[in-house]
């Protein structure tokens, strides 16, 4: 294969169907696409944008981003992708680790001032930093010089020929973020490309028969890859510029859609708005990540009401939609996270975390994974790609799963999340899965504390919001788990909460799991 064939621009095909997207009911076709790259890239060029150079994309999804990022890819430039929710520390963050040189924002975009966040970033935090542009208004008051971005709407000069080394960084996703803050995780246009080309095999995508959803936010893994897989299959991608249940079940019915993804969150609203049983006839695979409590009853439901989900799993390191269940899977099996990897060419393995031996079949453990979808690194970091990458190239991904005997592999928690109770790996979900089904529990969350020098686990429960329950009771509730559970995974305590502390991200929202903990650890302490 030719470099060029590891490109985006490869992913462009020209007997896809058209239109190539549609944003808030405006068609774009494959040949307008393709224009707006290239204007885009004439636009980028007579900004001074070139090779190495960094521009960071704080937008909704709208036609301009992706336009800027094939653009990009056509100039040997790298794209900084900043989550829309990202308020001035993070954005500065952004900005300073990356060294971007231009930023193109949203002049303004529901109640998100982006003008007063910038104003909390001092100039002196960004000093790469040179110019600011701005997409759907005029120039905003900031630090920086301000322009409008006007690609689409005057001719610039053409761009200079295509940069044909597709192994170079291209895009920068956020990590979730530590107390040092998020680090930048670089992938390639060969790592894109190519696992979208997968994607689109795996999936058995056909430009005439599917149609996507878009409703993740293109900053994030989830939502890019997602599309740049739709993208490789030439089947239309239906966008929205931020998600909302009514838009997205309106698109839902009535063109057609066949693919969606998102979180659990995402579609619990889509089908606490839809009436019929079965509202989504067309509907074939609607990949979700679990986020939140109470994950299997969802899909049971959307099972009933004719929306099928399936288990997946990825990170900004392998790429989102690394792996999916497959249809032919048991219904308890489909939607378990993980599932079966998109590329052939993937290898998973799991570490056994107490003896550092690779573990067997049915055995918890720490998930590694080599697959053409690997980033190259994290960007500026030498020292965290080297701790994060094994000898013989597998990603360490912090992440407890384990294999099952017929090739597909089950996720179970972040590592970080993982307990170690008598002596045993414990994921939460096994414990909260059985205090939901205490009588008055809505919701539960348990996490690990050091106990008097012993490893214990503590619960959160949020009661069912109904007169006609009782509060739940700790004696109750533990004396229910000592039935159904070994001594040493029944919580030492059991708090009600009227609401967990979560946290937004680009591909849904979080638990805040290390703010229970200090919770915990805090109420225990009041004792």
């Amino acid at each position: 294969m030719s470099a060029n064939e590891f490109s985006l621009q490869s992913l462009i095909r020209t007997e896809a169907a058209d239109p190539a997207f549609v944003f808030d009911g405006t068609p774009v076709s494959r040949a307008e696409f393709s224009e707006k790259i290239e204007q885009a890239a004439a636009w980028l060029a007579a900004r001074g944008i070139g090779k190495g150079d960094v521009v960071a994309v704080w937008l909704v999804n709208r036609i301009e981003w992706i336009a800027l990022l094939f653009a990009a890819a056509r100039l040997g430039a790298i794209v900084a992708a900043v989550n829309t929710r990202y308020r001035s520390a993070e954005v500065a963050h952004l900005l300073k680790l990356s060294d971007a040189r231009l930023m193109v924002i949203e002049a303004a975009f529901r109640s998100i001032d982006f003008a007063a966040i910038l104003a909390d970033v001092a100039k002196d935090e960004v000093p790469a930093l040179r110019e600011l542009a701005v997409v759907g208004g005029d120039a905003i008051p900031a630090h920086w010089p301000c322009v409008r971005f006007d690609a689409f709407d005057k001719p610039y000069p053409p761009a200079p020929p295509a940069d044909e080394d597709v192994d170079l960084p291209l895009l920068l996703y956020t990590t979730s973020g530590t107390t040092k803050g998020p680090k930048l995780v670089a992938h390639s246009q060969r790592t894109l490309a190519t696992h979208a080309a997968s994607v689109a095999k795996a999936l058995k995508l056909s430009p005439q028969r599917h149609a996507l959803l878009a409703m993740l936010p293109f900053c994030g893994t989830f939502g890019m890859t997602s599309l740049l897989g739709f993208i490789a299959a030439g089947a239309t991608v239906h966008a929205l510029d931020a998600f909302e249940g009514a838009p997205a079940l309106k698109i839902l019915r009535e063109y057609g859609i066949t693919h969606a993804f998102g979180s659990d969150e995402m579609f619990r609203r889509i089908l606490t708005l839809a009436d019929a049983l079965h509202p989504f006839p067309q509907l074939e695979i609607c990949g979700f990540a679990a986020f939140q409590p109470g994950w299997r009853e969802l899909a049971a439901e959307a099972e009933a009401r004719g929306m099928p989900l399936f288990g997946l799993y990825g990170s900004s390191e392998v790429q989102a939609l690394f792996s999916i269940a497959r249809a032919s899977d048991a219904f308890t099996d489909r939607i378990e996270g993980g599932g079966w990897p998109m590329s052939p060419e993937a290898k998973v393995r799991v570490r056994d975390t107490e003896t550092g031996e690779l573990a067997a079949p049915g055995v918890s453990g720490e998930i590694e994974i080599r697959a053409p979808s690997r980033f190259l690194g994290y960007y500026n970091n030498p020292d965290a790609t080297r701790d994060a990458i094994t000898a013989d190239g597998f990603f360490r991904t912090g992440d407890i799963g384990r294999l099952r005997g017929d090739g597909s592999f089950v996720y179970e928690t972040r590592a970080g999340d993982a307990m170690r109770l008598g002596g045993f790996l414990v994921a939460p979900g096994e414990i909260e899965d059985e205090l939901k089904s205490c009588a008055g529990v809505a919701d539960a969350q348990v996490v690990a504390v050091d106990l008097k020098g012993n490893a214990r686990c503590v619960a959160f429960v949020i009661p069912i919001q109904d007169p006609h329950h009782e509060p739940p009771r700790q004696d109750a509730l533990i004396t229910r788990l000592r039935e159904r559970l070994a001594g040493y995974k029944v919580p030492a305590r059991i708090y009600v909460v009227e609401a967990f502390p979560v946290t937004d991200s680009a591909n849904g929202v979080k638990i805040q799991r290390a703010r229970l903990r200090a919770m915990a650890m805090e109420r225990i302490a009041a004792e």
